[in-house]
């Protein structure tokens, strides 16, 4: 417990930068657009999407360039992230839920899940879970740019009736697709840096 109590104390140190401030603005923004959503004003809700997306861009670049990388942003963006893209999920599959789509959707909500008990499981053994690596980047870039398009142009879309355009159902699946084969390869990078961790603890308590 100790191990633990020291662990999470050391993710707050220097923790007040703007990236993580930042990651705190995308959290925040995901309320906002889960109601705007739910109340039928989807272009403000995808307009404030767009918004948390960029803060995601943004924020890892600020860090590295004025070298304001902490402990806390390695484990507050891709929570930020994970909440972004759940909130995502959660209004597709109910705008789809008529569509055999929905179950490709909850596959995001199952990697989701799987990330944060492991999370969970490193933190209990007082370990921190390892950053995103390139692919976890490129998932939830490709993740983003696809959704937002989806929640733009596909059914019911923010801007279908102002463009006259709505994408063919084979063209979302495909978008769907390509984003689940980039998080299912996200996934699978995770699990060596994981299992080396878990047998790194069992050797040092043995």
């Amino acid at each position: 417990m100790s191990e633990l109590k020291k662990n999470i104390s050391e993710l707050f140190e220097g923790w007040n930068t703007i990236p993580n401030w930042l990651s705190f603005i995308r959290i925040a923004l995901i309320p906002v657009f889960a109601i705007l959503f739910v109340k039928g004003y989807v272009l403000p809700a995808v307009i404030i999407m767009i918004c948390a997306a960029l803060t995601d861009l943004f924020d890892g670049k600020i860090a590295r360039k004025f070298n304001q990388v902490s402990n806390l942003g390695k484990i507050l963006d891709p929570i930020a992230d994970k909440l972004s893209q759940m909130a995502i999920v959660i209004v597709l599959i109910i705008t789809y839920w008529e569509n055999a789509i929905k179950y490709l959707f909850m596959f995001f909500i199952v990697k989701e899940l799987i990330m944060i008990i492991g999370g969970a499981v490193l933190l209990s053994l007082g370990m921190r879970p390892t950053a995103a690596e390139i692919w976890g980047k490129v998932a939830t870039n490709v993740f983003y740019i696809g959704m937002i398009f989806i929640l733009a142009f596909g059914k019911n879309g923010a801007l279908c009736e102002l463009t006259g355009f709505t994408l063919p159902d084979a063209v979302t699946w495909v978008l769907v697709a390509i984003s689940a084969v980039c998080t299912l390869i996200s996934l699978l990078g995770y699990a060596p840096g994981f299992i080396r961790q878990i047998k790194e603890n069992k050797k040092s308590n043995n």
